[in-house]
């Protein structure tokens, strides 16, 4: 990794992150109450009585939201509490029903693990840190107010109270930005992976709590400061650059930092006060009297890890093993979960159609995908989620290139055409006359009247100037409107040169 510091007028400084992720369990009922967790409903349309916090109303354990926590917890080789307990944690707040939020303190059900995370693209394995994880616990989110709805009120939703969090909190071993983006992209890729969370920070579904200190090198860790649910791993970046830059101004000017919780303004791009810092001890935590402690057997968490899907780096070595693509091919593939699965029905599709072995398409397909189909993409805004191609379609012109059907060029003319139409590749091919030619009669006369019209240039190649050879290529493949078969116009134009 590169060494990040801040140079300041007394000299280098050290920046320390830690990172706690709230990430929201996909579950289709809540914590602790049957109420649905859908998302974008009328505000308190899905509120229980256990959610509003009614006289008399007592919470009930959502398995499933256990279940997801302990597999999110095995896809990060954490190790599983079996025994786990549930602690109230004590504030008043007004989208806080309540008057407590119930979460796991002292006993979590998930403690230490790992994310590996590399800042190298080309070679994800060149350049791997390793970020602790301190323990993942299971807690209830709160409300919502609504501020802009009144002039002079503001309102109160309870649709996400009781919502199931899961709270990830990292050890202090980051030492970057770019290392804090490179965690919290990682944790969201194996999140969507394991499918414990869907990862929309835009939704607020996934949330980080910015931890940020700074320290003279070598030095014993700073005060540090929390900034409240940042959504997006550009704002965590973002936070980041801001806090220490301004813990390193108060520093140097003579000040202290105080260990509080501030929040990120996404429109200045600065952080700024809100509260100062609790400790433990200030929302008297205690266990929670209405729910006994959480006790699992070993056949549970053993159905849990039967469960877990091909993760992120294990799917990327098998990718570069089995597959024999690129670190980087491989990377781009299985950074998110919607790329490699649509990758790898393009891969199925391909090889049946061209009655190959996947293995013997997989680069095609792979540096097609990549360089031609996301471009392609990009330039008429849409993106793999909403691709009007399906993969079957786009294997379907795939195949058709591996077969010798129509040439890389004229690919590009139907994928274009198919963005814009729907219509499926083998269609438009026909259709439009687009078929490749392997006729040699046809390709050796346009050879000919090349090599009459360019007899300068043959003497020269046929001098020495063997590059010249790529010029015949073109203008061959340019007179026959890229029908050509390639390969074919090699072999000719190399037997007619002599």
């Amino acid at each position: 990794m590169s060494t990040y510091r801040i140079q300041g007028a007394t000299g280098e400084w050290e920046v320390v992150i830690g990172l706690e992720v709230h990430a929201q369990i996909t579950s289709n009922a809540k914590l602790f109450s049957g109420a649905s967790t859908t998302f974008g409903a009328e505000p308190n349309s899905q509120v229980s009585l256990v959610d509003a916090a009614m006289p008399g109303m007592l919470p009930v354990l959502n398995g499933e939201c256990i279940r997801q926590a302990v597999r999110t917890g095995l896809a990060i080789d954490a190790s599983i509490n079996k025994w786990s307990r549930f602690d109230r944690k004590n504030y008043f707040y007004a989208d806080l029903p309540q008057g407590y939020q119930i979460s796991q303190l002292y006993h979590p059900l998930v403690g230490e693990g790992h994310i590996d995370i590399s800042l190298d693209d080309k070679n994800p394995e060149a350049d791997v840190k390793r970020i602790g994880v301190e323990r993942i616990h299971v807690e209830q989110d709160a409300g919502k107010l609504m501020h802009d709805q009144h002039p002079t009120m503001s309102y109160v939703d309870l649709n996400r109270s009781g919502v199931a969090l899961m709270e990830i909190v990292s050890k202090p071993d980051m030492r970057s930005p770019a290392e804090a983006g490179a965690y919290v992209r990682k944790l969201r890729s194996i999140l969507r992976y394991v499918g414990s969370c869907d990862g929309n920070m835009e939704e607020g579904s996934m949330r980080a709590d910015v931890n940020v200190s700074v320290r003279k090198v070598g030095d014993e860790l700073g005060t540090r400061t929390e900034t409240k649910n940042v959504n997006s791993v550009r704002f965590v970046m973002a936070t980041i650059e801001y806090e220490a830059n301004r813990q390193v101004d108060v520093l140097e000017s003579g000040g202290t930092i105080a260990q509080e919780t501030r929040l990120f303004d996404p429109d200045t791009g600065t952080t700024r006060s809100m509260r100062s810092k609790e400790d433990a001890h200030d929302y008297r935590y205690f266990p929670d009297p209405d729910l006994l402690p959480l006790v699992l057997d070993d056949a549970f968490v053993e159905a849990a890890r039967a469960s877990l899907p091909e993760l992120p780096d294990a799917k990327r070595h098998r990718y570069e093993n089995a597959l024999g693509l690129s670190p980087y091919a491989a990377g781009v593939l299985t950074a998110e979960v919607e790329t490699a699965r649509w990758f790898e029905t393009l891969l199925t599709s391909t090889a049946k159609a061209a009655g190959k072995g996947e293995s013997d398409v997989a680069k095609q397909a792979s540096n097609w995908l990549i360089s031609e189909f996301f471009g392609a993409l990009n330039r008429v805004g849409k993106s793999l989620d909403n691709s009007p191609i399906s993969a079957d379609a786009a294997a379907e012109l795939l195949a058709l290139i591996t077969d010798g059907t129509i040439s890389g060029s004229i690919a590009k003319q139907v994928l274009e055409k198919m963005l814009e139409t729907g219509d499926r590749a083998g269609t438009i091919v026909t259709r439009e006359g687009l078929k490749q030619t392997s006729d040699t009669d046809a390709i050796d006369a346009v050879i000919a009247k090349i090599l009459t019209d360019n007899a300068d240039k043959v003497e020269q190649y046929k001098g020495g100037k063997e590059a010249l050879f790529g010029f015949f290529v073109g203008q061959t493949m340019k007179a026959m409107q890229g029908k050509a078969n390639p390969g074919v116009v090699n072999e000719l134009l190399k037997k007619a040169l002599g």
